[in-house]
């Protein structure tokens, strides 16, 4: 016995994948992400890179304290930072 796969044209597929689509764009409306500092409304995620840096900084700080050398610091500096503001990212939303 043979089993038939039913396969959908092409056209039929593409509308309900703009059906997705557009059941999905409503839920991208909401407010969006601020922080208010010192009367001025900052968006989140500007305040997500300054933290990420910030810690970065104080990364770079105990790896010198304790004598811990970087094979590649141009690279790993960058991704400590990407690390951070992604996980501060994560975390607040």
């Amino acid at each position: 016995m043979k089993l038939r796969v039913m396969t959908l044209p092409v056209a039929a597929r593409l509308l309900q994948c703009a059906a997705a689509c557009a059941a999905l764009m409503p839920a991208g409306c909401s407010r969006a992400p601020t922080w208010d500092i010192m009367g001025s409304l900052f968006p989140a995620w500007l305040v997500c890179i300054v933290l990420g840096i910030l810690l970065t900084v104080l990364a770079r700080w105990l790896l010198l304290r304790f004598g811990i050398a970087l094979l590649y610091p141009v690279l790993v500096y960058p991704c400590l930072a990407a690390v951070f503001t992604f996980a501060i990212w994560l975390i607040c939303f």
